[in-house]
């Protein structure tokens, strides 16, 4: 069985008064045991938050990394200092990071092996745009990103990976993807992983990334390829992302 992860991307938003609100609540809400929950503050958050969740079961998340242990690299931030906040897990790939700060598929490959390198678990994200999955290319988009990195991993190391597709049209938009048509790209994704290790592939946790709320939580993650998801603005209100939290349960 694989366990669900939902995890909650605050990008750049957030505050010491909210860290705080949500170690309250975690503290009190009564989480699922058969979840796991993941917090992804940014980066300045990361010593408060590990602080207000420590009496919880909930994990702390890092929404990107250095491929550099260390160096002259101003403003970047590297998986052993994030490992010294106990951050388990991170994010490498987002769709914001590619299109935002130009971050190709191999720059992408170099942050997955810096995450495994300093013992943190990534999260691969993939995902195509509109304009991708107008014309039809969104298997092949996607699969590209994916195979960009599983295919040049050793197998430990893609037992380690957990991948998140995000369609980029469906971020941060209102717009959702049907369960129905998330299931169709899961289910490709464990498909192709199955080419290198069925068993693995049958492990392999696929998180949904694309605006999943409250509302249609539930739905998305009675599909049987869909392990949990990537939260993005639900993830920063309380109740939504326990609510969220709970569906998964």
């Amino acid at each position: 069985m694989r366990m669900p992860l939902i995890a909650g991307n605050w990008k750049m938003n957030g505050s010491l008064a909210l860290i705080e609100q949500f170690g309250e609540a975690f503290a009190s809400a009564g989480l699922p045991t058969s979840v796991e929950v993941a917090l992804m503050p940014p980066f300045p958050y990361l010593p408060a938050a590990q602080a207000a969740l420590g009496g919880t079961s909930v994990m702390l998340g890092a929404q990107t990394l250095n491929p550099a242990h260390s160096g002259a690299h101003t403003g970047e931030v590297s998986g052993r200092m994030l490992k010294e906040f106990g951050v388990e897990y991170a994010l490498v790939g987002h769709s914001e990071r590619r299109q935002l700060y130009r971050e190709a598929d191999e720059a992408v490959y170099d942050r997955l092996l810096a995450a495994l390198s300093a013992d943190i678990r990534p999260i691969l994200c993939v995902g195509e745009t509109l304009e991708e999955r107008d014309a039809g290319r969104t298997r092949d988009v996607v699969l590209r990103q994916v195979g960009h990195v599983m295919a040049r991993l050793e197998p430990q190391q893609r037992a380690r990976v957990t991948i998140a597709y995000e369609p980029v049209w469906a971020i941060g938009t209102g717009r959702t993807a049907t369960p129905e048509q998330a299931q169709e790209v899961m289910a490709a994704i464990r498909e192709y992983q199955a080419g290198f290790d069925r068993e693995l592939a049958a492990g392999l946790r696929l998180l949904y990334g694309g605006s999943m709320n409250a509302g249609n939580a539930a739905e998305l993650l009675s599909q049987p390829d869909i392990d949990g998801g990537l939260v993005g603005g639900a993830s920063l209100k309380v109740d939504d992302f326990i609510a969220i939290c709970q569906s998964a349960g």
